[in-house]
C-alpha cells in the first residue's frame, strides 16, 4: 500500500463536503448508532406528574435519617450551648465572641453530622462483612464507558483489558462491550491512544466488542463524553458502567453491579465503593489507609439514611441509560464561570434529576472489587481539590431546583459546607486570636453608652473551654476510631494491615500526618473558595496519577506563604501569651513545617520504607487483586512497546497503516460557511505545504495546530507524502 492510496477516498479540504467516504479495509472503530434523545432538563419547574411511579413501594429510612440528623442537631445544640457557657463567664458576651459562637456552631454541626452518621455505619458492619458474587444469569446489554483525557495510554488500555479479561472468565462477557471515549487534547497522547486501540483490537479477535471514539471538541468535559456516547449510541444498551481512567473493577464486582441493577427495575444509579489501591508515595499511602480503614464505616452510615435518595461520585458506578437519558440532560447555568456555564461537578446533579424523575440512586458500599488510585502528592491533590471546590460551590446555584428530593439537597449542601468549612475555620482562629489580643490589650470601657454595674470585656472559661475542646477532638476523630475498632475486630482486615501492632501504629502515624496537613490543606482550601468567589474559573488539567515527585522548586513556590504565615502566626501567639502559642501549636507547626511536610509527602522511599515495616498497609496490598496485578502485567508490557513515547507525527509518518486507520477514525467532514476560516487548520495547512521534511514539520508546527492537521485527511495526506528528517 503506498503513501498516495491511503487517502484515495479522502478530498482535498479547502472547503470540506459532506458525505466523503471513509477508506476501505478498515473495520469501523464504533457500533452503529442507536441514537437516544436526552433532552436538557429545566431546573426551575417541574411537574409532579412526570415523576415516574415506582413498580412497588419505595422503604424511607426514617428510623436512619432520625437518628442521623436528629443527633446531629441535640450534639450541635449541647455544643452551642457549652461554647456560649465559655464565652459567657462575666454574665455576657462581645459581638466578637458572639460572631465565634457562629462560627463554631457551624462547623461543629459539620462534624456532628459525621459523627453521628458514622455510629450508624459502624452499627451496621458490626453485624455484615464485605462480598462480591459472580450471579448465575444476566440478560441485559451493559456499555462499559471509560472517558480518557490527556491520559496515560499504557495504564489506560492496561486496565480496559484486564477489567475485560476478569468478566470474560465469569462466563457472562457477552452482556459487556467496552468503550475508550478520549476527550484528549494533545497529539501525541491522541495517537498512542488509536494505537495502543489497534494494537489491543487486533490481539484480542474479532469478538473483542472493543471500540473508541475520539470527540473532535470536548465540549463540556467529561459530561458532554458521557453524554455524546448516549445520545448516539445509548439506545443499544439496557446499562452503562461508567468508569475514570484510574479505575479497576473485578470481574465478581462488574457483573454484581449488573446483576443488582437488573434485580430493581426502579434503580436509576447503583454506586459502588471504590478502595484506593497502588499507591506508593508517603501522602498517597496515608490516604489509600484512611479510605480502606474508615471509608468503609462512613460510606455504610451514608447508605442507610439516604435509602434510595443516594449520591453518585460520577465513576464505579452502573447506570441505566435511558433513565439517564431521560433526566439527565444538564443545562448550562446563567453566567459565567465559576458559578455559571456547564455544570462542573455532573455527578451530584445527575444523581438529584434522576431521582426527580423517580429512579432509584443507591450504594453497595458492600460490593468488594472495585478500586481506583489517587493524586501522589498533596500539591497533586490540591490541584484536583480547586477544580471539585469550584464544581461543589456551584451547587449553590442547582440545590435550589425545582422538584429535588430533600436528600439530594443535602448531598448538595454536604458537598459544599466540605469546602466552606476550611475558610469558616480559618475565620474562628482568627477571630480567636483577635479577641486574645483584645483581652490582652484593650482597656476595657467603664463609662459605656449603656448602662452597666460592670465592664464588659471578652473572657472565657478556661476550664470548660478545655472541656469542650476535648468534646470537640472526640466528635472529629470518633469515626477514625470505630473503623479501627472494625478492622481490629475483623481478622482479614486485621492480618491484612499487618495484625493489631502495626495497624494500631499506622493509624497513630495517620492521625499525625493528618492534623500536620490539616493546617496546610486549611489555607490551600481557603484560597480556592476566596479565588472562587473572587470570579476565579479553574481549568481542567489531567490528574498527574503516577508516583514521581514534585521539584522542590516547586514545593517552596507553592508553601512559601503558608510557612510565613506560619512563622507571623507563631511570633504573635508567643508574643500574646504562651497559653495562646501552646493552645495553635498544632496549626503553627503545620505551617511552619509546610514545604519539608509537603516534600515528604510526595517522597517515593518514605512510602516504602513504611511499606517494607508494614506500616499504612491495607489487605489489598498485602493479597493485591488479581485485576490489579493483571493490570500490572499488562501496564508494563504496554510501556515497552513506547506508545506514549512516540511523536505523534512521525508514528503517522512511519506507519502508512496506522495513516489509514486514523482518518478512517475520524468523523465525516461536514461543510462550512463560505469566508468562515478556521485560523488554526489555515496555519497548519500553510505549514504542512511549505514544509519538504517530516523535520520541518515537526518543529514548525504548534500543538493546537498538530491537532488541526489530525482531524484534516487532507492534511494528512500531505503529511505522508513528505520527506523523512
Amino acid at each position: 500500500m503506498t503513501d498516495a492510496t491511503i487517502f484515495a477516498d479522502a478530498k482535498q479540504v479547502s472547503g470540506p463536503t459532506s458525505g466523503e467516504r471513509k477508506p476501505v479495509g478498515f473495520r469501523p472503530a464504533m457500533p452503529p448508532e442507536a441514537p437516544l434523545a436526552m433532552p436538557v432538563q429545566n431546573l426551575k419547574s417541574w411537574e409532579p406528574s412526570a415523576r415516574r411511579a415506582p413498580s412497588r413501594p419505595e422503604p424511607r429510612p426514617w428510623a436512619a435519617r432520625a437518628f442521623v440528623f436528629g443527633g446531629a442537631v441535640a450534639l450541635t445544640a449541647y455544643g452551642t450551648w457549652q461554647m456560649y457557657e465559655v464565652i459567657s463567664v462575666a454574665g455576657g458576651a462581645t459581638a466578637l465572641q458572639y460572631v465565634l459562637l457562629g462560627l463554631f456552631t457551624l462547623t461543629f454541626s459539620w462534624i456532628a453530622l459525621a459523627f453521628t452518621a458514622a455510629i450508624l455505619g459502624f452499627l451496621a458492619l458490626l453485624r455484615t462483612r464485605r462480598k462480591a458474587a459472580v450471579p448465575a444469569t444476566l440478560s441485559g446489554r451493559t456499555a462499559v464507558v471509560m472517558p480518557v483525557y490527556n491520559e496515560a495510554t499504557a495504564r489506560t488500555f492496561a486496565a480496559v483489558q484486564a477489567m475485560r479479561e476478569e468478566v470474560e472468565a465469569t462466563g457472562l462477557g457477552s452482556h459487556f462491550d467496552w468503550f475508550v471515549l478520549s476527550d484528549t487534547t494533545q497529539a501525541n497522547a491522541w495517537i498512542a491512544e488509536e494505537r495502543a486501540f489497534l494494537a489491543l483490537r487486533e490481539e484480542l479477535g474479532p469478538g473483542a466488542r472493543l471500540y473508541y471514539r475520539h470527540r473532535p471538541k470536548n465540549h463540556h468535559r467529561k459530561a458532554g463524553n458521557i453524554g455524546d456516547f448516549v445520545t448516539r449510541w445509548g439506545g443499544a444498551y439496557d446499562h452503562m458502567l461508567v468508569l475514570d481512567a484510574d479505575s479497576l473493577l473485578s470481574g465478581a464486582c462488574i457483573t454484581g453491579l449488573t446483576a443488582a441493577m437488573e434485580a430493581d427495575p426502579d434503580a436509576g444509579i447503583v454506586q459502588s465503593l471504590p478502595l484506593i489501591i497502588n499507591r506508593n508515595t508517603l501522602f498517597a499511602r496515608v490516604q489509600q489507609f484512611a479510605a480502606r480503614i474508615y471509608g468503609p464505616v462512613i460510606a455504610t452510615g451514608l447508605t442507610i439514611w439516604s435509602g434510595r435518595d443516594g449520591n453518585y461520585w460520577g465513576h464505579n458506578a452502573i447506570i441505566r441509560t435511558r433513565a439517564f437519558a431521560e433526566a439527565c440532560g444538564l443545562p448550562d447555568l446563567e453566567g459565567r464561570p465559576p458559578f455559571g456555564g456547564h455544570v462542573l461537578s455532573h455527578d451530584f446533579v445527575e444523581a438529584a434529576l434522576i431521582r426527580r424523575a423517580g429512579w432509584g440512586v443507591t450504594m453497595l458500599p458492600l460490593l468488594a472489587g472495585s478500586y481506583e488510585e489517587s493524586p501522589p502528592t498533596l500539591i497533586d491533590l490540591s490541584v484536583r481539590d480547586r477544580r471539585w471546590a469550584q464544581g461543589n460551590l456551584q451547587h449553590a446555584r442547582v440545590i435550589g431546583a425545582a422538584g429535588l428530593a430533600m436528600p439530594s439537597r443535602q448531598h448538595f449542601a454536604t458537598g459544599i459546607m466540605g469546602y466552606l468549612a476550611s475558610p469558616l475555620w480559618l475565620a474562628q482562629l482568627v477571630i480567636g486570636i483577635a479577641l486574645v489580643l483584645q483581652t490582652a490589650w484593650v482597656r476595657p470601657e467603664y463609662f459605656s453608652a449603656e448602662f452597666g454595674l460592670t465592664p464588659v470585656w471578652p473572657r472565657f472559661d478556661p476550664v470548660r473551654a478545655l472541656q469542650l475542646f476535648g468534646l470537640t477532638m472526640g466528635i472529629l476523630l470518633a469515626p477514625k476510631f470505630l473503623g479501627l475498632l472494625l478492622a481490629l475486630i475483623d481478622g482479614h482486615t486485621r492480618r491484612g494491615s499487618g495484625g493489631a501492632i502495626r495497624l494500631v501504629l499506622s493509624f497513630f502515624i495517620e492521625i499525625l500526618l493528618s492534623a500536620l496537613i490539616a493546617p496546610i490543606a486549611m489555607l490551600i482550601q481557603s484560597g480556592s473558595v476566596f479565588r472562587i468567589l473572587a470570579g476565579q474559573d479553574t481549568g481542567w488539567n489531567p490528574q498527574r496519577r503516577d508516583d514521581g515527585s514534585i521539584p522542590l522548586s516547586d514545593i517552596v513556590r507553592r508553601h512559601r506563604w503558608h510557612t510565613a504565615l506560619g512563622l507571623l502566626t507563631g511570633g504573635a501567639a508567643f508574643a500574646i501569651a504562651t497559653s495562646l502559642f501552646l493552645w495553635m501549636s498544632p496549626t503553627i507547626l503545620g505551617l511552619v513545617l509546610a514545604i519539608p511536610i509537603s516534600w515528604a509527602s510526595g517522597q517515593l522511599a518514605w512510602g516504602l520504607a513504611l511499606k517494607r515495616f508494614g506500616l499504612l498497609g491495607t489487605p489489598e496490598e498485602k493479597e493485591p487483586p488479581a485485576v490489579a496485578l493483571r493490570a500490572g502485567e499488562l501496564a508494563a508490557r504496554n510501556a515497552r512497546q513506547g506508545f506514549d513515547d512516540a511523536d505523534a507525527l512521525a508514528a503517522l509518518h512511519a506507519d502508512p497503516r496506522l495513516a489509514h486507520d486514523h482518518a478512517a477514525m475520524l468523523p465525516l467532514a461536514t461543510s462550512r460557511p463560505r469566508g468562515n476560516i478556521d485560523a488554526v487548520r489555515a496555519l497548519a495547512q500553510a505549514k504542512i505545504i511549505e514544509a519538504d521534511t517530516l523535520g520541518e514539520a515537526t518543529v514548525w508546527l504548534a500543538p493546537k495546530e498538530r491537532m488541526a492537521l489530525l482531524h484534516d485527511r487532507a492534511l494528512l495526506d500531505r503529511l505522508t507524502r513528505l520527506r523523512p528528517a
